[in-house]
């Protein structure tokens, strides 16, 4: 059995070596903006705990404290150049856990205007700031500003992309996030290992295709808006799940498996409760419950396609707002969401099935050439890999 662990202790080391992880903190802002010709008009809301952080000398930041910041660090521009604030920016009344502030800019021209804000990013990289805009013909889009993006054009750009773009150019944008994304496709992975026949293939990726278009679309709409770093972290999580499963079936021991996922899961829940991390202890203490759980029932059941039908819906809705973040971060054209959204979903199913012919492709091309190693073996170091992976993309999202 040492030369398993020594397969899958290198497997491992590579995976971490190579794959960078994001790191995340809850860091968000909010944003309305009205723009009608050259006046443009914005709201911030500020979460306390955000607004503290430019505190001086308290725990508490002042109003002119918070005030001169904005100044600072939310510009607006247009074809004429630099817009001016036209009054200074206000605090106005806000709901108990937030902080509100008013500011009003004047252009010298109303074309080709521009919303820039620098705010907090220095302070957390991983922040943002969810953008809600309207313009004075009624318009209204949602966008997030990010470290990478932190200008929103008005003039058109991506927006007058998107809003003529063809069908296929929608699908192209779902195959391509499918091909850069290394999570996806980690998981991806992790289905067709787990999948012995092609039923079993066929439950896991209908569950996951469901699971995902659901909450693509709820996200996109506006429905449900989760809080981005959380879904980058269970994104991980799903793909150490997944692989946690293919060796408590391999090994027959899914009880060992479920409790040592379980034990993690309750370390890291009890961290944050004491204040580390970014995750809520509630959310940790849920996955070690559902972790466990899931790990035991697929362990015992003599043919758990049917259950994996069910979790990999789960797993799908999480990366649904996954794939939701990457088309939020752009300004959608309201008037044909519904046309984004439908080749945007083809296009992951394109991308998925792609790849999961491919990888069948290999390994038959492999089996027919006779080089290939025994299936328990590839199962074993490939899962080992996976749940090294993201079980180290997991806690680097959830605590750095």
């Amino acid at each position: 059995m040492s030369w398993r662990f020594a397969a899958a202790a290198v497997v491992l080391c590579a995976g971490v070596c190579t794959q960078p992880a994001v790191a995340h903190t809850k860091s968000e802002t909010y944003t309305v903006w009205h723009i009608s010709g050259p006046s443009v008009r914005a709201t911030y809301s500020i979460p306390l705990v955000e607004a503290d952080r430019l505190a001086r000398g308290g725990t508490r930041a002042s109003n002119d404290e918070v005030s001169t910041y904005l100044t600072s660090h939310v510009s607006v521009s247009s074809k004429a150049g630099k817009c001016s604030l036209s009054s200074p920016v206000r605090a106005v009344a806000a709901t108990e856990q937030f902080r509100r502030f008013d500011l009003a800019f004047h252009c010298a021209s109303a074309e080709d205007v521009e919303l820039h804000s620098d705010a907090f990013f220095e302070l957390v990289p991983s922040h943002v700031t969810l953008a809600q805009i309207e313009s004075d013909t009624g318009d209204l889009v949602e966008q997030m500003m990010t470290t990478d993006q932190r200008t929103l054009s008005m003039s058109g750009g991506e927006a007058e992309k998107l809003g003529n773009a063809s069908f296929l150019e929608y699908m192209k944008m779902g195959v391509m996030h499918i091909f850069t994304g290394v999570d996806h496709m980690s998981f991806l992975l992790g289905l067709v290992l787990i999948s012995r026949r092609a039923r079993d293939l066929a439950f896991v990726i209908t569950g996951f295709t469901l699971g995902h278009s659901a909450t693509l679309a709820l996200a996109v709409t506006g429905v449900l808006r989760p809080h981005a770093e959380y879904i980058d972290a269970l994104v991980a999580l799903t793909i150490a799940l997944i692989g946690a499963e293919n060796i408590a079936v391999a090994t027959r021991k899914p009880e060992v498996i479920s409790v040592g996922v379980a034990s993690l899961l309750t370390v890291m829940a009890i961290a944050s409760a004491a204040g580390f991390g970014s995750l809520p202890a509630t959310l940790l203490a849920g996955a070690a419950l559902f972790g466990s759980c899931y790990l035991m029932m697929s362990g015992h059941l003599y043919d758990a396609a049917r259950l994996r039908l069910v979790v990999t819906l789960v797993f799908g809705l999480i990366h649904g707002f996954g794939f939701a973040a990457d088309l939020l971060e752009m300004r959608l054209p309201t008037q044909r969401l519904v046309e984004l959204l439908v080749g945007f979903n083809l296009g992951v199913e394109v991308g998925q099935l792609t790849l999961v012919f491919t990888l069948l492709g290999i390994v038959a091309v492999l089996a027919k050439a006779r080089i290939t190693l025994p299936r328990p073996i590839v199962v074993d170091v490939l899962s080992s890999g996976l749940v090294g992976l993201g079980m180290y993309w997991f806690i680097s999202r959830s605590f750095l």
